[in-house]
């Protein structure tokens, strides 16, 4: 249907008769007027009537009001003390109405699946914003022809789990399960392959069917991708996935940082893709990569969120990084460039001063657009190291490019050892390597990175042990653990119970394959 790709192609054009940037209005007054909107929506929930959003919505300042009043939430505690309800089926719990959907985390950092709650409010926000992504494409440039091809997803199933009360199921395939009825032409794999459940199926039966098809976009976990691709190559014996499809332009990605799998990832290519990032939570559709030339992603301040981002540091956070109830919250107008934040999410699917667990650094505040540094749990800081996932996939890359190897992925744990502290790197590479050489390039990467990291390595972090691994065993203990594609990544941080988890994977993976 070229014609279907002619018209999206001019209602790009029409909307996006837009200059290489957008730059966002009154970034403070939108989200104050998105939270008196959220706030009215839901001043007749059980949530509202307890917190008094009737008379909050009376008062000069209502972001004062607002945050004085109502506390702040981990997933543990609205779900302890609200969401709970909303699980067992109770309306007007936290907003309006019933909630049908509910999205399930990865749950990597504890080691449990979370339920998330998704309204209808929210999927038309979610389709909103993705819509909004669509005529950003208007700043590339791109052939009419272009917008005629099809758009490969790569997410969970849409054949989603019912209990009676709501459906259950990774968010991708929630979201997929709902695509407007004009998107179809364009929706790959379509919806009998969307449905599949089991991960390994889908991919053959993506595989099977890719020659079928005139792809122009992908989109999913950076991973996830790879190993398809790979399939793909070997299935039809190419040389590159553009043998294949020549029309591939695009890869849209988001859940992890992909600079850790371009080195993998650009071997499977015939020429350059434009790499487009999404933040799209399960709690929302946060922000996305609006223009070219930019690793920056802008944020989404007028669509059913409002954010208050916390300082990520000790006077926020406690020991086992968990927010502090007294912690100190900003808004949009008072950030700071370059500096590491928390995000405190109020949206519309009932969620309240609720902390996601992502930690963010704004990159051009007056564009409002930021990067993804990490999650709050997934920091080591044993002796005052203050180790981020930005210094670790900063420091892999830097490792890659010097040794000319691909890492897969990689995990890092921080343990005792003997009277002090050590940090073992779990590195997930089918690359023929030096262990050795390996542990110093990323221990001095490090050292180059992180200042703090330099001066413990002095006495409190004696040591760096690196255990190389083939990239299955990730993949494999994935698929073991349940949480094999969709939107799941493996977590870049393991402490506790996951930690010990792991290792006793590998024991007995060690013991079944000496």
């Amino acid at each position: 249907m070229p014609i279907l790709g002619s018209v999206v192609k001019q209602a790009i054009r029409l909307r996006g008769n837009m200059p290489a940037f957008f730059q966002p209005k009154d970034p403070e007054i939108k989200q104050r007027r998105e939270l008196r909107k959220l706030l009215a929506k839901a001043a007749n929930t059980s949530f509202g009537e307890h917190y008094g959003f009737a008379d909050m919505l009376k008062k000069n300042n209502l972001v004062h009001e607002f945050q004085s009043k109502v506390p702040l939430f981990d997933y543990n505690k609205l779900f302890r003390d609200w969401w709970f309800r909303v699980l067992n089926g109770e309306t007007f719990v936290c907003w309006p109405g019933k909630v049908n959907y509910f999205a399930l985390s990865s749950g990597t950092s504890e080691a449990s699946s979370k339920y998330i709650p998704v309204t209808n409010t929210m999927l038309r926000a979610i389709k909103r914003t993705s819509i909004r992504q669509i005529f950003s494409l208007a700043r590339y440039n791109f052939p009419e022809s272009f917008y005629e091809k099809g758009i490969l997803m790569l997410g969970g199933s849409t054949h989603l789990q019912f209990n009676g009360t709501y459906f259950e199921g990774d968010l991708s395939g929630i979201t997929a399960k709902n695509i407007p009825f004009w998107f179809e032409h364009f929706y790959k794999p379509g919806k009998r392959i969307s449905r599949e459940r089991n991960w390994p199926t889908k991919l053959d039966e993506i595989v099977k069917k890719a020659k079928n098809w005139d792809i122009g976009i992908i989109v999913g976990v950076p991973a996830w991708w790879q190993i398809l691709i790979e399939k793909i190559i070997s299935h039809y014996k190419l040389n590159n996935i553009h043998e294949l499809w020549p029309n591939l332009r695009v890869f849209v990605h988001g859940g992890v940082a992909f600079g850790p799998y371009v080195k993998g990832f650009e071997k499977l290519l015939g020429k350059p893709l434009q790499y487009i990032e999404t933040y799209l939570a399960s709690e929302g559709f946060i922000a996305f990569q609006s223009r070219p030339n930019t690793q920056s992603m802008q944020l989404v301040l007028n669509n059913g969120l409002f954010y208050e981002f916390v300082p990520f540091n000790s006077h926020n956070f406690d020991d086992e990084w968990n927010l502090k109830p007294s912690a100190q919250t900003f808004t949009i107008g008072s950030v700071e460039e370059g500096k590491e934040y928390a995000i405190l999410l109020t949206t519309c699917a009932g969620a309240y001063r609720y902390l996601i667990g992502d930690t963010i650094k704004f990159t051009n505040k007056e564009l409002c657009e930021l990067v993804i540094t990490g999650r709050t749990k997934h920091f080591l800081s044993l002796c005052g190291e203050h180790l981020s996932v930005e210094n670790m996939n900063m420091a892999i890359k830097m490792t890659e490019d010097k040794m000319n190897i691909e890492v897969r992925e990689f995990a890092v744990a921080g343990i005792k050892y003997d009277s002090m502290f050590a940090h073992k790197w779990f590195i997930g590479t089918d690359s023929n390597l030096d262990t050795a050489k390996l542990k110093l390039e990323l221990d001095e990467s490090l050292k180059v990175l992180n200042d703090d990291y330099r001066v413990e390595r002095i006495a409190a972090i004696k040591e760096v042990l690196v255990e190389v691994l083939p990239s299955s065993v990730f993949y494999d203990w994935m698929r073991m653990k349940g949480k094999e594609g969709a939107q799941n990544k493996f977590p870049r941080v393991i402490k506790g119970a996951l930690l010990e988890d792991w290792e006793n994977y590998l024991d007995d993976s060690k013991s079944k394959n000496p």
